[in-house]
C-alpha cells in the first residue's frame, strides 16, 4: 500500500488578512516625497502670497504697479530664502560614484552613487544603486540623522544599526557620532545651532524692515534691511569658521573618497545677504540724494499730511519737523480788517483823553 504524502498547506491571503495576519509577500517600496516637506511648506506659503499679490496687481494704476511688483517680489524672495536655508540640508554636500560593499552579512559589492548633505540640523545620506536593481534588491536609500535640540544623534545611529542599513550609510553616519575620532559631530552641531540662531535674527530684521517700509519711516526700514544682510553674512562667517576648526576627515567608500564642499544653501544665503546689504546702502544714498524719488517709489506723498515739513538734513523721510510761529525766522504779519483796526484806534484815543483829564 502506497503511503500518501500530506498535501502542502495552502494559504489564502484574504483569509489570513481577515484573521489579522499579514500577506505572504513583501510590499513594494514606499513612495517618497521628492523634496523636504518643510521646504515644500515654506515655498508653498510664499508662492501663495505672490500669486495673491499678482491677482490684485491690475488694480494698481500707472507706474506704481511696477514699483509694487519689484518691492513685493524682492521682499518675498528674501524672506523665503532666509527661512528655507534655515531648514535646508545642503550647506555642505558631497557625491561620489564607487564600488563598495553592500552589507556586513554579505561579501558582495555593488555599484552605487553615494551622497552626503550636511545641514544646520543634521545630515542626510543617500545610496542609489547604478542600476537601482542589484542583488535582487532595490537599492535606493535616503536616511536622515539629526542633532537638533530634543534629538539624540547616538540613539538614531543605534536604531540604524538595528535596522541593518547598508554599510555605506552606516559608515558615513558613524563619522558624525559624538564618539567618532573625526570630531565632525561637535563641529557641525555647534556651527548649526549658532548659524540657525543668527538666521532667525535676520528673519526678524526682515519682518521689521517690511513693517517700516510700509510706513513713512523709510530710512529705518533701509537700516533694518541692511541689518538683515549683515546677519546673514555673519551666519555664513560663523559657519565657515566653525567647520574649519579641525582638519577634514577622509571619507573612504570602497574604491573612492567622498569629497565635500559648500552646498547651494550656503551660496544662496551669500547672494541674498549681499543683495540686502546693497539695497540697504542704496536706500541710504537715495535718502541723501533724491529723497522725493524714494518717497514716490514707496508710494509716500510729501504733502499728504498738512503742517509737516520733510527735511532731509533732520532725518529725511523719518522725522517731520513741526515749525511753529516762534521758530520762524521772519516775523509774521497778521492782517486785520478795516473795522477792527478803526475800533482799536478809537479805544487808544479815548484812553489818552481819560489820562489827560
Amino acid at each position: 500500500m502506497e503511503e500518501r504524502k500530506p498535501l502542502p498547506l495552502q494559504h489564502n491571503p484574504t483569509k489570513m488578512a481577515a484573521f489579522g495576519y499579514t500577506f505572504p509577500f513583501y510590499a513594494g517600496p514606499k513612495p517618497t516625497f521628492p523634496m523636504d516637506t518643510t521646504l515644500a511648506v515654506i515655498i508653498t506659503i510664499f508662492l501663495t502670497a505672490l500669486v495673491t499679490f499678482i491677482i490684485i496687481l491690475p488694480g494698481i494704476r500707472g507706474k506704481m504697479r511696477l514699483f509694487w511688483l519689484l518691492r513685493v517680489v524682492t521682499s518675498l524672495f528674501i524672506g523665503a530664502v532666509i527661512l528655507a536655508v534655515n531648514f535646508s540640508s545642503e550647506w555642505s554636500v558631497g557625491l561620489v560614484s564607487t564600488n563598495t560593499s553592500y552589507k556586513a552579512s554579505s561579501s558582495q559589492w555593488i555599484s552605487a552613487d553615494i551622497g552626503l548633505q550636511i545641514g544646520l540640523r543634521g545630515v542626510n545620506i543617500t545610496l542609489t544603486g547604478t542600476p537601482v536593481q542589484q542583488l535582487h534588491e532595490t537599492i535606493n536609500y535616503n536616511e536622515e540623522f539629526t542633532w537638533q535640540l530634543g534629538e539624540n544623534y547616538a540613539e538614531e545611529y543605534a536604531r540604524a544599526l538595528e535596522k541593518g542599513l547598508p554599510d555605506p550609510v552606516l559608515y558615513l553616519a558613524e563619522k558624525f557620532t559624538p564618539n567618532s575620532p573625526c570630531g565632525l559631530h561637535g563641529q557641525y552641531r555647534l556651527a548649526g545651532h549658532y548659524t540657525s540662531a543668527i538666521l532667525w535674527v535676520a528673519f526678524l530684521c526682515w519682518l521689521l524692515a517690511n513693517v517700516m517700509l510700509s510706513m513713512p519711516v523709510l530710512v529705518y526700514g533701509g537700516l533694518m534691511l541692511l541689518a538683515t544682510g549683515i546677519f546673514q553674512l555673519l551666519g555664513l562667517l560663523f559657519f565657515s569658521m566653525a567647520t574649519s576648526l579641525t582638519p577634514p576627515c577622509p571619507l573612504r567608500l570602497g574604491t573612492a573618497t567622498l569629497p565635500t564642499h559648500r552646498g547651494p544653501a550656503f551660496w544662496i544665503t551669500l547672494t541674498t545677504g549681499l543683495l540686502c546689504v546693497l539695497l540697504g546702502l542704496a536706500m541710504g544714498v537715495a535718502h541723501r540724494m533724491h529723497p522725493h524719488r524714494l518717497k514716490v517709489f514707496f508710494n509716500h506723498s510729501v504733502g499728504e499730511t498738512p503742517g509737516l515739513e520733510w527735511n532731509p538734513e533732520e532725518g529725511g523721510l523719518l522725522s517731520p519737523s513741526y515749525q511753529s510761529t516762534a521758530e520762524s525766522p521772519e516775523p509774521q504779519d497778521i492782517p486785520l480788517s478795516e473795522a477792527s483796526s478803526k475800533g482799536c484806534c478809537e479805544e487808544e484815543h479815548r484812553s489818552v483823553l481819560d489820562r489827560a483829564l
